[in-house]
C-alpha cells in the first residue's frame, strides 16, 4: 500500500482531558466548512475547538487541499466530531465547503489511501457500513454533497489500496 505521510503539528493535549475508545467500528467523514477555498491546518482547527470549550481538535485526521494529511486528535482518543459516535469512529475532515465546492483530486487521494490504512489498522474491509458520512450519522448537510457524492467512489479506492498493499 502506498504511505500516506502524516504530518503532526506538535498539538497538546493535557493528561486526563481525552478518554480512550475502546472499539472502532467506524470511519466518519467530514468538511471543514467555513468559505470556499479556505484551508486550515490542524492548529488553526485545534485553536477554535479549544474555545468552544473542547479538549482540541475534534478530528482524528485533516486532508488539506494540497492532499497532505495531518493528525489531528490522538488517534486512539475518543473525538469530537459527530455526536453519538464518537465513542466508536474516527473523524477524517477534508478542509473546504462541500456544499459549495469539490474536494481537490489531491485530498480524494489521500483520504482514499488514509480509509485504506485505518480500516486496516482496525481489521475491517472498507464498506459503506464502515465508512460514512456525518449526515449519515446525524441531521447535517456535512460533509457536503461534493464530498458525500464521492464515498462510494473513495471506499473502492480503499479497498483497491488494501488489495494492493
Amino acid at each position: 500500500m502506498e504511505a500516506v505521510n502524516i504530518l503532526h503539528r506538535g498539538l497538546y493535549f493535557p493528561s486526563g482531558r481525552l478518554d480512550m475508545r475502546e472499539e472502532t467500528s467506524l470511519i466518519v467523514l467530514h468538511h471543514t466548512g467555513g468559505s470556499v477555498g479556505e484551508d486550515p491546518d490542524a492548529a488553526e482547527i485545534d485553536a477554535a475547538h479549544r474555545w468552544l470549550g473542547w479538549a482540541g481538535i475534534g478530528y482524528h485526521f485533516l486532508i488539506r487541499r494540497d492532499g497532505t494529511v495531518e493528525a489531528g486528535r490522538p488517534m486512539l482518543s475518543v473525538g469530537a466530531h459527530v455526536e453519538g459516535a464518537n465513542h466508536e469512529s474516527v473523524g477524517v475532515a477534508l478542509c473546504g465547503n462541500f456544499c459549495e465546492d469539490i474536494p481537490t483530486s489531491m485530498q480524494l487521494e489521500s483520504c482514499a489511501m488514509l480509509l485504506a490504512i485505518l480500516s486496516s489498522t482496525f481489521g475491517f474491509e472498507p464498506d459503506a457500513e464502515r465508512i460514512v458520512g456525518h449526515r449519515d450519522l446525524s441531521a447535517t448537510a456535512c460533509p457536503g454533497d461534493a464530498l458525500y457524492e464521492q464515498i462510494p467512489e473513495l471506499i473502492g479506492k480503499a479497498v483497491w489500496y488494501q488489495m494492493n498493499a
